[in-house]
């Protein structure tokens, strides 16, 4: 039987680790084929504030990538796929079984938030009926991916989340000194408002329990996730390990 086969999209620089390693993680684990992609089809980098928590300061244990998310990034950067990524370009929506779209905050996200062809792709596998996930803000890539046909944003009729305005706000405010407005990727406006906009009723924009506490393999509680059809999102990289292993079953269903 052959293995399913995802395509993981990711910037040259800037992606958080732990939103993209974990789940490279349980998919292999899983026997899930993952290729990654970057723009010009080379190797990419973590956000190394995330990896290292320098200019974090006190917040530093609070909001940097904790140790598993660290260890399997470091694990996923000697791969064959990691080392060896797809330019976007060339990726084909009819040669995988489903599109992962991870996040990340700092400033170079936004040559694949804002990728036309990422966009394209993103409207070619919600047209296929194959399984979408999104996190943080790989969930804005998708609500600025355009159907030509219905002119609004794939995301448009479903349910959703993605990182809570509050959740944004709270790490700039408590980093805004050290790190001036890394922690916003786009200063006029929040992940939450973007997202919103694009919905046909702003209540489809699914909040979930406060996000205090990050999930684990064996606590997958305190992830949450919104499942919408082939569509799911998750928040934050506190919500990795559920959303992972929810994906992993629509994949293999």
């Amino acid at each position: 039987m052959l293995s399913k086969k995802i395509i993981i999209p990711i910037p040259t620089y800037g992606f958080d680790p732990s939103e993209v390693a974990i789940p490279w993680k349980l998919f292999s684990e899983s026997n899930i084929d993952v290729v990654f992609a970057t723009p010009k089809g080379k190797k990419a980098s973590a956000d190394k504030i995330m990896l290292n928590g320098k200019g974090l300061g006190i917040w530093k244990p609070l909001l940097m990538a904790r140790k598993d998310a660290v260890k399997a990034y470091f694990e996923m950067e000697q791969s064959e796929a990691f080392c060896q990524p797809l330019k976007y370009k060339d990726i084909k929506e009819v040669n995988f079984d489903a599109i992962f779209l991870p996040g990340g905050h700092d400033k170079g996200v936004k040559e694949y938030i804002e990728s036309e062809v990422l966009q394209h792709l993103a409207v070619d596998f919600f047209k296929a009926n194959k399984p979408v996930g999104a996190i943080c803000h790989g969930v804005v890539l998708l609500a600025r991916s355009i159907n030509h046909k219905t002119k609004k944003s794939v995301l448009h009729n479903y349910k959703t989340t993605a990182l809570l305005k509050s959740q944004e706000l709270l790490a700039y405010n408590l980093t805004k000194i050290n790190l001036k407005k890394y922690y916003l990727t786009y200063p006029g406006f929040t992940v939450e408002d973007e997202v919103k906009s694009v919905l046909s009723d702003s209540k489809n924009f699914i909040k979930g329990s406060i996000p205090l506490l990050r999930d684990k393999q064996n606590n997958l509680k305190r992830g949450f996730i919104v499942k919408d059809k082939n569509y799911l999102s998750a928040r934050w990289p506190g919500d990795v390990y559920r959303f992972s292993n929810e994906f992993i079953k629509m994949i293999n269903s």
